[in-house]
């Protein structure tokens, strides 16, 4: 009985969840790497499944994906897990590991420059191939290893990143600076930074609802890459990216992002294409609260 009583609660928080009421928001950015300084509405909860196609000289290309489930947990607290796997063509299907993120608000109220601190632990192996970020001397060569001897080696590392984001006239201006240290007592700490700016299309909303007007969508840049370590710091032996990137934003709630990304040296992969799907569920957390007793 208590069995069938936990399985029919599951099945009622997945309808509540799935009939939930979706937030009216700000227009979702463009951006697959670069972060800006808005934070999930607290007790909502984003789903999503983005995809990296990896080109791959002196090996095969690969396909990598990661779902992330992101939640508001307070006005200035966003907490989101990713779990990621990763097809590399003519070897094998694997999964690569996971990643806790946790981005904080640092200043209550809106300024020209908007400062948030992020940090994030990653259990991930060295088969992981999502390119979530690129830090230190991350060169495409690292991808070529076959999943077989890469899966071996494990990485247990802490993230931090500075994320700076500033509005102006409908355009967004972000910047974040990072560090990420392997926790085994011989890691070095090494360097990376993405920046990236975006508009939308329209800054004012038609009169009618519809799925292909011009505010729905957004468009800007991203640019990222390594900047070495602390044992040898700079551009040297790193690679650098440039990628456009759209978001169509539907009335329905869903975001639909692509983006293209260049390496810009020859350590650089020639090609990263990103594609991602999310969807917003506005009221999980009271949801889930009431199914589980918190109100009656």
């Amino acid at each position: 009985m208590n069995r069938l009583l936990r399985i029919g609660g599951l099945a009622g928080l997945l309808s509540a969840v799935l009939s939930a009421p979706l937030r009216v928001q700000a227009q979702e950015s463009p951006y697959v790497i670069t972060y800006d300084h808005y934070l999930e509405e607290p007790g909502s909860l984003e789903v999503g499944y983005f995809s990296t196609l990896g080109t791959q000289r002196g090996g095969n290309n690969f396909h990598a994906g990661w779902l992330e489930l992101e939640y508001g947990a307070t006005a200035w607290w966003t907490t989101e897990l990713y779990l990621e796997g990763q097809t590399t063509f003519n070897d094998s299907t694997i999964f690569t590991g996971f990643r806790w993120e946790n981005r904080f608000r640092l200043l209550q109220r809106e300024h020209f420059i908007n400062p948030m601190f992020y940090i994030e632990y990653e259990q991930i192996s060295e088969a992981d191939k999502i390119v979530k970020e690129v830090e230190g001397h991350d060169v495409e060569a690292d991808h070529a290893v076959p999943n077989g001897i890469s899966r071996r080696g494990h990485n247990h590392e802490l993230e931090l990143k500075l994320l700076l984001s500033s509005n102006l006239k409908g355009w967004n201006v972000a910047v974040n600076p990072m560090a990420t240290k392997n926790l085994l007592p011989s890691g070095t700490w090494e360097f990376g930074y993405a920046a990236g700016v975006s508009r939308p299309l329209a800054l004012k909303a038609s009169a009618q609802k519809c799925n292909f007007c011009r505010e729905n969508f957004s468009a800007g840049v991203e640019m990222y890459g390594g900047l070495g370590d602390t044992v040898s710091p700079g551009l040297h032996e790193t690679s650098q990216y440039l990628a456009p990137a759209v978001a169509w934003n539907l009335p329905s709630g869903w975001t639909f992002r692509v983006s293209p990304g260049f390496g810009l040296n020859d350590n650089s992969h020639r090609l990263l294409m990103r594609w991602g799907v999310s969807r917003e569920f506005s009221g999980f957390g009271e949801t889930l609260g009431r199914l589980l007793g918190g109100h009656r």
